[in-house]
């Protein structure tokens, strides 16, 4: 059984400023899960429009590969010309306190072809372009689901918080005011009580 506060009107005041702090401590608490589960909510939304574009995009791709591969042969020597995509740059935004990355690639130039025209056929062309839309695409999804995921995992610590705000702390704080209130009127009764036998008293020594 926890103990109770020792009943002053120090620890009363120090209570109730506890509870009030632990109150404010909920609605932000609160406030901030909202805020984070309606960035999550757009961002799935997000997630879910670029999902159904990349599994477009990569069918797409896939079937423009087998025609060059068809037309070609085997594309693995064409594709060494292709260079090392290297303009990724990974940073980060705050949504309350949370740090959740943007993730940043030069938009492609999609007229540029790295191999030599005389040799190769618009096959092959199709398929770089498409493959270039799954690079971009794939980049703007793991922004997103990593996003999505540091979110979920703050909203989760945040639900916890409030939960034991509402439900432990603030009806502690509740109790101990109640107890501390109800234990100094209880004490400023029998003053009260004391006080008037003892001017009762002293009426009856004046009296005789």
């Amino acid at each position: 059984m926890a103990l109770q506060a020792v009943p002053t009107k120090g620890n009363l005041m120090n209570t109730k400023k506890s509870l009030s702090l632990a109150k404010m401590g909920y609605e932000l608490m609160d406030k901030k899960r909202n805020i984070l589960i309606r960035e999550m909510m757009m961002l799935i939304d997000k997630a879910n429009e670029i999902q159904g574009k990349i599994d477009n995009a990569y069918a797409e791709a896939y079937i423009a590969l087998q025609t060059a591969n068809i037309t070609h042969g085997y594309c693995r020597e064409i594709s060494k010309t292709i260079p090392v995509e290297n303009s990724l740059e990974l940073d980060y935004r705050s949504v309350m306190g949370v740090e959740i990355p943007t993730v940043k690639m030069e938009e492609p130039d999609r007229s540029a072809l790295y191999f030599g025209l005389n040799t190769t056929n618009t096959a092959l062309d199709n398929a770089f372009q498409k493959f270039t839309e799954v690079k971009v695409l794939t980049s703007k999804l793991a922004e997103i689901e990593n996003s999505v995921y540091r979110l979920a995992d703050s909203i989760k610590k945040t639900q916890k918080r409030a939960n034991a705000l509402k439900n432990i702390m603030i009806p502690k704080f509740e109790s101990d005011v109640k107890f501390i209130t109800d234990a100094l009127d209880e004490k400023d009764r029998e003053e009260f009580s004391r006080m008037k036998v003892l001017k009762s008293q002293k009426k009856k020594k004046a009296e005789k």
